[in-house]
């Protein structure tokens, strides 16, 4: 099943996709809660009547003039408002091309354990424009990925058993700021004000049965499900990375479990894949450079649409809008005491 958030009166509405139209919760089952975050509290118990109402409409059962076409109403995050966000680093291709790329080995610890940062939850927006500062046009970056939302409460969950806590899967466009990044990680912290800005998720979450006939085995020595999915990225019309969710390294239930340890995860948690190879200009500017010296850098632009599809999850469609304003952050930069 398909589950969408758009904009109703003025609030998130929730509401299933079945052939097309968007039919809002009531409209399956009168019982059934109106928005993403209550569907997801109480998951166990919705998610099978809300499932037999989608089935109830390709039968006809229910009128289908209660559904609405998608293309006449503001689509929002699938989940609006989560409770937390993080993003993982699951693709060895991608850490191993950037590292490459900077002439680096690559890191051990990668195949040891799958780690991942928090980012600003309350900068979570679905399909549209994303707002930016000039600072952030300073090497401005997509990165193609996945991500998850958790669907019950749990602690210290075993990747054996995290495969349950998954709600679906969705389009994760973790935009990065790439000059604001690198200054800041000099000092050894961060992601922060490089990416804190914006994420990007959408435009529907897919849920998990939806996509069994596109399972996969985990790499070998890894635990959890994965999924054979063409992930493309294109801007202003031009392909620019092309990878596959099946290449992920580390699974969504290992990163699960990883980030249960100690802590409660909670219903609306968002779980990012991290960047598929390719899946950055930041990647795809040093392979090129690696190769050829000459090898013209690539970033977002002002107003340019980036364009997401990954098989079975949908279009993720973005534009980049700069802020009215010269503010800048970067310009606050202290000088060196002895210039």
């Amino acid at each position: 099943m398909k589950l969408v958030s758009y904009l109703k009166d003025e609030t998130d509405q929730l509401a299933a996709l079945v052939d097309g139209k968007l039919y809002d919760m009531e409209h399956l089952h009168p019982d059934l809660p109106g928005t993403m975050a209550m569907f997801l509290h109480y998951w166990e118990d919705v998610f099978p009547v809300a499932k037999h109402g989608a089935e109830m409409v390709r039968e006809g059962r229910i009128a289908a003039s209660k559904g609405i076409d998608p293309a006449t109403v503001q689509l929002l995050a699938p989940v609006p408002f989560p409770s937390s966000c993080r993003d993982g680093y699951a693709f060895r291709q991608h850490v191993a091309a950037a590292r490459r790329n900077r002439k680096v080995d690559m890191i051990p610890e990668f195949d040891q354990y799958p780690i991942f940062y928090m980012t600003n939850h309350h900068a979570v927006y679905g399909p549209g424009p994303v707002r930016c500062m000039p600072d952030h046009f300073e090497k401005l970056d997509f990165e193609l990925e996945a991500a998850i939302v958790v669907c019950k409460q749990g602690r210290n969950i075993k990747a054996e058993d995290a495969d349950q806590y998954i709600g679906g899967l969705m389009i994760m466009n973790d935009l990065s700021a790439r000059r604001l990044q690198m200054e800041e990680m000099l000092l050894n912290l961060g992601p922060a004000k490089g990416k804190d800005f914006a994420t990007t998720i959408g435009p529907w979450l897919v849920t998990l049965d939806e996509l069994e006939s596109l399972e996969v085995p985990a790499k070998e020595g890894h635990v959890g499900k994965n999924w054979n999915l063409k992930m493309t990225c294109s801007v202003n019309g031009k392909q620019v990375s092309e990878g596959n969710l099946g290449d992920m390294d580390w699974t969504f239930a290992e990163l699960v479990e990883r980030a249960s340890y100690g802590v409660d995860l909670h219903p609306g948690d968002i779980i990012g894949s991290g960047t598929v190879g390719t899946g950055c200009f930041l990647e795809l500017n040093g392979t090129g450079k690696l190769n050829d010296p000459a090898y013209p850098e690539q970033w977002l632009q002002p107003n340019d649409d980036v364009v997401m599809e990954i098989d079975g999850l949908g279009t993720l469609e973005n534009k980049m809008v700069p802020e009215e304003t010269n503010w800048s952050i970067l310009k606050l930069k202290k000088m060196d005491a002895a210039s």
